[in-house]
């Protein structure tokens, strides 16, 4: 009989004297804490922003002093649906673009980023 735990124990079949079987789920706890910390620091924060940004879009209203997100500066003449038509300091020019391109409103001279 000896001889058989001695096979068990080589062949490990069996967990050996003083040795206990590992829980699954403390061999998947590293992974399981690292989802968490990228979640918090990675995936909600960009799910903030892009809330922050959608409510941003659909508050835009004419005579907004907005900047895109190529750098155009232009002032709202006119929101559609999906676009919103930008008229240039000359007073002339104007060009339609998409809401999403919005990058923030800026009023009053003064930078009113949407963070």
């Amino acid at each position: 009989m000896l001889g058989m735990t001695r096979f068990i124990a080589m062949a490990g079949g069996a967990p050996a004297e003083g040795q206990a079987a590992a829980n699954p789920i403390v061999a998947f706890l590293p992974f399981i804490l690292m989802f968490v910390i990228f979640y918090f620091l990675l995936i909600r924060p960009q799910q903030k922003k892009q809330k922050d940004h959608q409510k941003m879009v659909s508050e835009l209203k004419k005579g907004d002093q907005v900047v895109t997100s190529g750098g155009v500066l232009g002032t709202i003449a006119a929101v559609k649906d999906d676009t919103v038509v930008l008229k240039m300091e000359d007073g002339e020019s104007k060009m339609e673009i998409l809401k999403s391109a919005v990058a923030y409103i800026r009023n009053q001279g003064q930078l009113q980023e949407n963070k």
